[in-house]
């Protein structure tokens, strides 16, 4: 006997793979935490990581120099 209301069996089967979504979201999250904190602590203790992340990340240059990109 089944009995139609927002319990059903069908709601109760999307629910549990929402659920086992969202975990695999929530692995994803934690990893990505972790490589920020690790980030964040390699500019904290080094002070040319500021001058590395600028170059790498936004292609910041000096003025009496010149910029290649190679892209793979």
């Amino acid at each position: 006997m089944f009995f139609f209301d927002r319990n059903d069996f069908p709601a109760q089967i999307e629910r549990s793979q929402k659920l086992k979504e969202l975990k695999t979201n929530t692995a994803y999250y934690d990893q990505k935490i972790a490589a920020a904190k690790e980030e964040l602590q390699k500019r904290k203790t080094d002070p040319s990581a500021y001058e590395r992340i600028a170059r790498e990340k936004y292609y910041m240059k000096k003025d009496n120099e010149d910029l290649f990109i190679f892209e793979q």
